[in-house]
């Protein structure tokens, strides 16, 4: 029951968790699209109340016109919208889906004896630890350099390395599918970070200036801004990261942990293009083509270094029985799928219940590759082309 109550919290987790990324994602493009699209304002009225730049745009039918202040705007209206609900929700549920799935069974999930051998309690604790060590380091290189003439491009080359670092490190702790996910959460918990430490505290800051009459400190949007760039940045880059679970051959890959950065490197400078490109459409910057190009040539890069190399056949019978297959079931599959552990709601230990997850089992073992769990329970390549065998034959009960 325990298992099969977990399984539906993470189906709702990670149904919950999409969407309220999708929101956030959202608006994190929104408003960097607006603020590299905005012009000039044409309007004298809008010139006087201080508008620095405006954007008209059309959608479902209806006409937009929304502009940007320089600083205050001449009085604040009624109801004034704020954006942050989307980034708390992403890390919470993202975090929640992360404990039930990962934390919760740590000698599954977490722990691959081949790359570490330790217990439970260090390997939770040391995956925690990428979270919180990586958002301190990440806000010193900010605090220190990010106002500084130049700033931006060393924090951008700092993180950069950082990243290589823990992503270095995770990989040699870690199981490969492990390490992939908590870079991904290391990235996002300091997205979220950047929102709940420094964006909102500065936008309540202004408000407060504003209400109260002060003169507004313009390094509170600075700052706001610097994050929120630093975030959309990072976005590609998470996204792959907790999408690589699916793909078996990117985090089992001796090299995984060149392979991770490689396609973070990618995201992050397709990202760059698609940030440059609105700019370049209103003549404020060259064609950010290059950036595109260099993600592209990396990612071709990657699909031609990770083609697999010719392998000997194995030799298998034309027609395989399920006796034949019954001894490699039981010690391979079945202490997760059995009476006593139900993984995932699914039980593999009868000719018939194998039969009813014959597809999923297949594809499952021999086409992704992703079980047994980190190979957990050892099998093998001859045992993995019998098991094909009896797939392609109509998966016999007998």
């Amino acid at each position: 029951m325990e298992t099969y109550l977990l399984d539906w919290a993470n189906l709702l987790l990670r149904w919950l968790h999409v969407i309220v990324a999708i929101a956030w994602i959202g608006s994190s493009f929104y408003f960097v699209f607006l603020d590299s699209s905005l012009t000039p304002p044409q309007d004298e009225q809008l010139k006087k109340d201080g508008v620095s730049g405006e954007l008209w745009a059309v959608h479902g039918g209806g006409f937009y016109h929304p502009v940007k202040f320089a600083g205050a705007p001449p009085r604040l209206p009624e109801h004034l919208h704020w954006f942050y609900w989307e980034s708390y929700s992403t890390w919470l549920s993202g975090f929640a889906l992360f404990l039930i799935s990962y934390l919760w069974s740590p000698n599954v999930y977490l722990i691959d004896p081949n790359v570490m051998d330790w217990s439970p309690a260090a390997a939770i604790g040391t995956a925690l630890a990428f979270l919180v060590v990586f958002w301190f380091l990440y806000d010193a290189i900010c605090r220190t350099l990010g106002q500084k003439a130049g700033g931006d491009a060393k924090v951008g080359a700092l993180v950069l390395v950082l990243v290589c670092i823990a992503s270095y490190a995770a990989t040699q702790l870690f199981a490969g599918r492990a390490a992939f996910l908590i870079i991904g959460a290391m990235l996002a918990t300091a997205m979220s970070a950047n929102v709940f430490f420094w964006i909102i505290p500065g936008q309540r800051t202004v408000v407060a200036d504003i209400k109260a009459g002060r003169p507004v400190d313009p390094i509170h949007g600075k700052r706001g801004k610097q994050r929120s760039v630093h975030n959309t940045y990072f976005t590609l880059p998470v996204l792959f990261a907790m999408l690589s679970n699916h793909y078996s051959f990117t985090y089992t890959h001796a090299y995984n942990w060149l392979i991770l950065i490689g396609m973070m490197f990618a995201g992050a400078a397709i990202r760059q293009f698609f940030v440059m490109r609105h700019g370049f459409k209103l003549g404020r910057n060259p064609h950010p083509w290059p950036y595109a190009a260099a993600g592209v040539v990396v990612l071709l890069a990657l699909i031609v270094w990770l083609k697999p190399a010719p392998t000997q056949a194995v030799a298998v019978p034309e027609s395989v029985s399920y006796a034949q297959i019954q001894s490699i079931v039981e010690q391979r599959c079945v202490m997760c799928h059995g009476e006593a552990l139900q993984s995932k709601n699914v039980r593999l230990d009868s000719p018939q219940a194998l039969k009813q997850h014959a597809l999923a089992s297949y594809q499952q073992v021999v086409v992704t590759r992703q079980m047994p769990m980190n190979n957990a329970t050892g099998i093998t390549e001859e045992e993995r082309a019998l098991f094909a065998a009896w797939f392609k034959g109509g998966a016999p009960t007998e």
